[in-house]
């Protein structure tokens, strides 16, 4: 039952209720994806230990640079195009799909080419890099997610993919129980991606749509990727800052500090989904308010940032305090020296949330270019950062690399460019003073 002062605030308006409801949806699927995956991530890292966990990650880190190519920037440019016009539906799943499909097989083929010219001789980063590569390819069949997006109706993406989630976790610890290989751990990593799709199919045909009546036409194609071409180098270049410290890590310092230091980047991670949740039910509201007034359009930006920044500080501060004790309750001592990396890297996640929510206003505006321009910049940082901190700090100088990337990319940025200056004070003012009613 709601507070009465909430039930008040959400009568009359339909639309927050639908997001509220929407988001609602998403944290419980996040929640639980959380609470079950932790348990299982930490059980499947003391399984491992510190060195094949960490050329597990590695092999993960490599496949996250390459992915960026695989979404062609599509996501949200889709949403937006079904919000703006619902009857063009078909035709922009229709090419979103092939556009995603052929994008995604191309990135495969660069992902293995990668990895072959950076360690020509290791034949088992081969395998895991080649298998968890090919979950591109069926990530394709998200097309469906952008419909329900769009409608605000992620509940039945959560039924589609919660099942597959659950029982790969299961599988998971059957392999520990039964001690498999390392190789075996990334093969239900696809399995799960494999049974998300499948599915979301059979939740998409439930609700009376089929993707037969799905149509590809060029002239969708074109303007697709004239809008999201941006969005997509944007996207590569921010999984390079996201993802490029393991690389760095695992490349200077070796697969057991690599270990040591994934462990801190799963769980500030862990709480990542928040943003995504939230903008996923928002963004459409944001899109309509943009057509109704500019004031309305900013004030729901406002309480946006201010939600993201609030959100990020709950998080941060207590982790911060209790990161060493929580590292090793839950990992061991072996992974001890990761508490003083996560209580760094906790602090990223106020950047991260505020630079996911002002991705709604470059979006909506379509300021594609933008958002390269900063996500860009932030790579740079975090690549320069990372070579210079790295070699004398390992994994404590890849944590402080990343947050000061994040910042800059996040809110530092948004001052390089006067079309930004007011958006910059308004992450600032988020920042110092997040209120949100």
């Amino acid at each position: 039952m709601l507070p009465v002062f909430v039930r008040h605030r959400l009568e009359g308006r339909p639309n927050l209720q639908k997001i509220i409801g929407n988001t609602g949806w998403l944290f419980i699927d996040r929640i639980v994806r959380m609470g079950v995956g932790l348990f299982v991530g930490v059980w499947v890292a003391r399984y491992l230990g510190p060195e094949q966990f960490g050329l597990l990650s590695y092999a993960v880190a490599f496949v996250a640079l390459f992915s960026g190519i695989a979404t062609l920037g599509l996501d949200s440019i889709a949403v937006r195009n079904i919000v703006r016009d619902p009857s063009c539906r078909n035709e922009t799943l229709g090419t979103v799909f092939l556009m995603k499909f052929v994008g995604a097989v191309i990135t495969f083929g660069l992902t293995m080419g990668g990895i072959f010219i950076l360690r020509p001789k290791d034949n088992l980063i081969h395998w895991l890099v080649a298998i968890i590569a090919t979950g591109m390819i069926f990530q394709a069949f998200d097309a469906i997610d952008f419909w329900f997006q769009s409608q605000v109706q992620s509940k039945y993406t959560v039924y589609a993919k919660n099942p597959a989630f659950m029982i790969v976790s299961a599988a998971k610890i059957a392999l520990i129980y039964h001690k498999a290989s390392l190789i075996a751990f990334a093969w239900v990593g696809l399995v799960e991606i494999v049974i998300g799709s499948i599915a979301l199919m059979a939740v998409y045909k439930s609700n009376g749509y089929y993707l037969k009546t799905w149509s590809v036409t060029l002239r969708m194609a074109t303007s697709l990727l004239k809008d999201s071409w941006a969005l997509m180098l944007s996207g590569i270049v921010g999984l390079i800052y996201l993802r490029i410290d393991q690389v760095i890590l695992g490349e200077v310092m070796g697969n057991i500090e690599v270990g040591i230091y994934s462990v801190a980047v799963r769980l500030a991670e862990i709480w990542y989904f928040i943003p995504m949740v939230v903008l996923s039910s928002v963004l459409p509201s944001v899109v309509e308010a943009e057509a109704i007034s500019e004031s309305l359009f900013y004030e729901r930006l406002q309480k946006l940032y201010n939600s993201m920044a609030l959100v990020a500080y709950l998080v941060a501060v207590p982790i911060t305090f209790v990161a060493g004790w929580l590292i090793e309750i839950l990992f061991g001592p072996a992974y001890s020296r990761a508490g003083a990396m996560l209580a760094v890297l906790i602090w990223g996640g106020l950047f991260i949330n505020l630079g996911v929510a002002r991705s709604s206003f470059l979006t909506t505006k379509n300021w594609t270019r933008v958002s390269l321009m900063q996500n860009t910049l932030g790579a740079l940082v975090n690549v320069v950062l990372n070579y210079v901190l790295i070699p004398k700090y390992g994994g404590i100088g890849a944590a402080i690399a990343s947050c000061i990337a994040y910042w800059f990319a996040g809110h530092g940025s948004c001052f390089f460019y006067r079309p930004l200056f007011r958006t910059g004070f308004m992450l600032t003012k988020a920042m110092f003073y997040p209120r949100i009613w």
